[in-house]
């Protein structure tokens, strides 16, 4: 959610799913991520119910505000509870 409308490039996930994988003892191939990531968004984002939708970009992707399973990741923090 925090990238927006615009959505997060292919490349740019695959980094952060990369440094979060990589540990003190295995460090994996980031191609071999970058597929994994490409080949997960492609197979996750063709229906019109699917929680990840292409952006206006090529190569682009974002949360799908009409999906149901989407709008139960996104929590409004900021909102104030009325007591």
């Amino acid at each position: 959610m925090e990238v927006g409308v615009r959505g997060i490039s292919t490349k740019k996930l695959a980094k952060h799913v990369y440094n979060h994988s990589c540990t003190f003892f295995y460090q994996p191939d980031f191609d071999e991520v970058y597929r994994y990531v490409q080949s997960f968004l492609r197979r996750y984002s063709r229906s019109q119910q699917a929680m990840i939708e292409h952006a206006e970009r090529w190569g682009h992707y974002r949360l799908n505000t009409k999906s149901q399973a989407a709008r139960q990741l996104m929590i409004d923090f900021n909102s104030k509870e009325e007591q």
